[in-house]
């Protein structure tokens, strides 16, 4: 197919008209001329027009493959941020292989400062440079564009979902396939292929900033929503190409990323092989084995001395040869040249490019400064010409399997029409609802709207979006949620309490915390507001600033401290001492140690950050129309003292403290309901199997309470004696159902040799024979168990 045209010239220093697509037509057939340049056959195996397109290739145009343009985008812009043609061809005579975020106006610079472009600005863009490079290079080859699509494209207009471990406390796979569906869709239809998302690191230290991105700390957990994750984006199934409609997820960031030391991000992972392989690895090789995915990220810190971008043993041998991966390796921004500056395993950005080339990178992210100098590398005979054949072999693959040779174009209107319409909105809804947690609830929840309720706190009265934020075209806020909510059947009346922050912008290099004076006296106008209400709604956590990627030394976001920043347990304490029921909604990036705050509270919802919806969400699970169902896909420690501090501990782990406990503040799988759930005993179809051999567990669940409820049931499992040690228990199995009063359903999971496999005394994945404790329950420490036994 191809698309019928309408013309568009572009405003810039020159005149540049572009065909943009409009609507879908038969492909004319083959000229002759064209019949025997493989390279152009739509009907040719895609190895072959990959072979054929190399072979006429020169050296510096497979370079220009496998290299992008980012921070130099301003090269080729005029003044009102146009692209201009001539600067185009003069900058990028050999074509240009990558194109980094063609929404955003400026690189690394924030939305707020420099708004982004709106669909049919990022769609003029994208063809333009389209047009340029199918038309105007010597081999017509079009250009590969990446995005941000973490929890929402990251773009003007896009839907904003709730942050990745909100979504994780849903414990619903279906909703976030159905999610990353519609990220996929948004990207897709600006011409955007591929998306940096996403990511299946284990949240291992609850200091590090990045928490906020991952499905939580467990290897199963986030190996499932990881996989639900790339079928959202990509499709279900292995399909290696492009579906309508889809974009190529990138699994990241390989590896060991989500335990750095001392928690501070890009920091060594002191981690072992056998840990890598029993915590870290699982949800990358899930993802690989169960998917298509075409686009792996390597993380930015090192493994036993050797940082991923350079670890060929990490991309060779373990993600291509043990798991099958057949795709492309992409570097994490500026981490090839981070060899030389921040490693130093590398005295120059020529030997970053040959250690990251020999390990496996196939595409230096996002300016392409150390692959620039792999032409010369090549032409004195230090670097071969094949193993830059294999990287732009690897990524002109992807650019064949998108289709781009074909449908390089986009079409504005269209992407228009879909970019958070009605349909987007109504899922971010959703998800917002299903994400929220129940901590804590004395019979306060759900409210009543009447009365006069007090709405406090730093984050009542805006929508706070989380890292790799979008810009969706509406947000709701909590203080907007439930005004909307009650409407005149209670009083509203507001306070900000304190600030956290200063600013709250996440791309912001520096971050101050609010002065404590002022905050006192914004506490005093909170308890002056507060002292005739019924009830009190006061919102805690962080703000985007406060809990974030660390990318640079002048851009920090971890903290040595798991307590609430500034003054926001003095404004608690000023409430609670007018002795008015209080409901505390976190909303936060990372697990916070509110141990006063969780003793004395009336109730606590856990919202983390829940996207443009979130103040709806967070409204209807206060008021009742929403029976909140999510569970803790972390462990939230009572002190940053307990760390590390995750359910799967080793039996040695844990002895005591003196003066203090070693128990969490919340474990990992909690979450409460309006409602109360009876599970029952598990029972083994088998309680004898051998080494090869499945049996079934099924547990009966009831709903015990007076209202419809959902229930998360959880399957963990312990092998008993091993060759090595074990963790206590492991999570093998989870899943969510909706019960109505009285209803009984039978949940069953299947117990394979998967599920009891480990990595014995000689790094060998087996099932040694044994005992194992079989685990169901609705949290990782409410469980009844039942004994298998492996022969």
């Amino acid at each position: 197919m191809i698309r019928t045209s309408k013309i568009l010239c572009a405003a810039s220093a020159l005149a540049f008209c572009i065909a943009l697509p409009t609507a879908p037509v038969q492909a004319a057939p083959a000229t002759s001329a064209s019949a025997n340049v493989v390279y152009k056959d739509a009907s040719a195996p895609i190895e072959a027009r990959v072979d054929d397109l190399l072979s006429r290739m020169t050296l510096d145009e497979k370079i220009a493959q496998i290299t992008t343009v980012w921070l130099d985008k301003v090269k080729i812009f005029d003044d009102q941020l146009q692209l201009d043609p001539a600067k185009l061809a003069a900058q990028y005579p050999n074509g240009l292989g990558h194109f980094t975020r063609p929404s955003d106006a400026k690189a690394s610079v924030s939305p707020r400062v420099a708004p982004g472009r709106n669909p049919r600005q990022t769609v003029a863009l994208v063809n333009a440079l389209q047009k340029w490079a199918t038309t105007q290079t010597r081999l017509g080859i079009p250009i590969l564009f990446h995005e941000e699509g973490l929890h929402g494209y990251a773009a003007v207009g896009a839907t904003s979902f709730p942050q990745s471990i909100a979504m994780a406390s849903s414990f619903d796979t279906d909703m976030l396939r159905d999610v990353n569906s519609v990220i996929a869709r948004e990207i897709r239809s600006r011409g955007v292929p591929m998306v940096l998302s996403p990511v299946v690191d284990i949240a291992r230290d609850p200091r590090w900033g990045r928490i906020e991105e991952t499905y939580g700390e467990d290897p199963y957990l986030v190996g499932e929503m990881g996989v639900a994750a790339v079928e959202g984006l990509q499709g279900v199934g292995r399909e290696r190409n492009l579906r309508d409609g889809k974009v190529f997820a990138t699994l990241k960031h390989l590896t060991g990323h989500g335990q750095p030391e001392s928690g501070t991000n890009v920091g060594p992972a002191p981690v072992s092989e056998r840990e890598l392989r029993e915590n870290f690895f699982p949800p990358f090789e899930q993802v690989v084995k169960r998917t298509g995915i075409e686009a792996v990220m390597a993380s930015y810190n090192e493994i036993d001395g050797v940082p991923s971008h350079a670890n060929r043993w990490l991309l060779e041998d373990v993600l291509r040869e043990e798991w099958g991966f057949k795709g492309a390796v992409v570097s994490d921004y500026s981490a090839v040249d981070q060899l030389m500056s921040i490693h130093h395993i590398a005295a120059n950005l020529e030997e970053a490019a040959m250690r990251a080339l020999d390990a496996g990178v196939d595409a230096d992210l996002p300016d392409g400064l150390s692959y620039a100098t792999l032409g010369k590398l090549v032409r004195e005979g230090k670097v071969s010409e094949a193993k830059v054949d294999l990287a732009t072999r690897r990524m002109l693959e992807l650019k064949f399997r998108a289709g781009l040779f074909e449908h390089p174009y986009a079409d504005a209107a269209a992407s228009e029409k879909i970019t958070n319409n009605a349909d987007a909105r109504a899922l971010a809804l959703k998800a917002a609802q299903r994400s929220i947690t129940l901590l804590k609830n004395d019979g306060m929840l759900p409210l009543k709207p009447e009365g006069t309720i007090a709405v406090i706190g730093p984050s009542a009265a805006v929508a706070r979006l989380g890292g790799y934020y979008g810009q969706p075209p509406h947000t709701v806020s909590i203080l907007d949620g439930i005004k909307a909510k009650v409407g005149s059947k209670a009083n509203i009346v507001f306070a900000q309490g304190v600030k956290i922050t200063e600013d709250d912008d996440w791309w912001a290099d520096s971050v101050t915390k609010s002065d404590p004076a002022e905050n006192r006296k914004l506490i005093a106008q909170a308890v002056e507001a507060a002292k005739t209400v019924d009830r009190i709604v006061l919102t805690l956590g962080d703000t985007e600033q406060s809990s974030r990627e660390g990318w640079a030394d002048n851009h920090l976001g971890d903290r040595p401290s798991l307590d609430l920043v500034g003054e926001q347990q003095e404004l608690f304490d000023a409430l609670k001492a007018l002795g008015k029921p209080i409901t505390v909604v976190l909303i936060n990036g990372r697990p916070a140690s509110t141990v006063k705050v969780s003793e004395q509270a009336n109730a606590i919802l856990e919202g983390w950050y829940l996207g443009e919806q979130g103040g709806n969400a967070v409204a209807d699970v206060l008021f009742g129309d929403v029976n909140p169902g999510a569970k803790l896909p972390v462990t939230v420690p009572r002190s940053v003292g307990q760390l590390p501090m995750f359910y799967n501990a080793k039996p040695s782990a844990r002895r005591g403290y003196l003066f203090d406990t070693t128990d969490p503040l919340y474990p990992f799988g909690f979450g409460l309901s309006y409602t109360t759930f009876d599970l029952s005993a598990p029972r083994l179809a088998a309680t004898r199997i051998g080494t090869g051999g499945k049996t079934t567990v099924s547990v009966d669940v009831r709903n015990t309470g007076a209202r419809e409820g959902d229930e998360v049931v959880q399957l963990y499992i312990r092998d008993k004696v091993s060759s090595v040690t074990r963790p206590i228990k492991e999570l093998k199995g989870f899943q969510r159902v909706t019960l109505k009063p009285g209803e009984t359903r039978t949940v069953s999971f299947t117990i394979s040799p998967e599920s009891l496999q480990m990595w014995n005394d000689h790094m060998e994945r087996v099932v040694e024979p044994g005992d194992f404790e079989i685990m169901t329950g609705n949290s990782s420490v409410a469980l009844k168990s039942a004994t298998l036994t492996v022969q």
